[in-house]
């Protein structure tokens, strides 16, 4: 885990008046990862470090904090950590396999956003592009 992540975690739990517990801490480092992760590979890497409850209860809290956000693939989901931990990018997610493929923004989704919330006069707080449908392997 990087300083710049660690500092960032703390003061999000800082100003909302939580402090940095060792579950939580836990819970943040299992976060950080390649590619996002279901709630069962979050709670199977934490075995014998936190129990089930807990890992539960701090992802919960880390949403409402805004520290992770859902995936959604179909009716299921993953977590990854947002863009305040992570460069900002979008997702495409396979329903078949459950992979989520990254996509930063060579495409021009930033630029279109940009534009759209222009045309109608939005002011974004954020947003979040997903695109679910079947990856070149599982399309063979």
């Amino acid at each position: 885990m990087s300083h710049s992540e660690e500092t960032m975690f703390q003061k999000v739990l800082a100003e909302h008046g939580y402090s940095r517990t060792k579950a939580r801490q836990i819970v943040f480092e299992l976060l950080i990862a390649p590619e996002p992760q279901s709630m069962a590979d979050l709670t199977k890497k934490a075995a014998g470090k936190l129990d089930r409850a807990s890992v539960y209860r701090n992802i919960a809290l880390f949403e409402q904090l805004g520290i992770v956000h859902r995936i959604y693939i179909g009716w299921k989901y993953k977590l990854e950590l947002s863009d305040d931990f992570l460069a900002h990018h979008h997702h495409l997610s396979c329903l078949r396999c459950g992979k989520v493929i990254d996509i930063h923004d060579d495409a021009g989704v930033e630029a279109f956003i940009a534009a759209v919330t222009q045309k109608f006069g939005f002011k974004p707080r954020r947003h979040q592009l997903e695109v679910d449908g079947v990856c070149a392997a599982c399309q063979k």
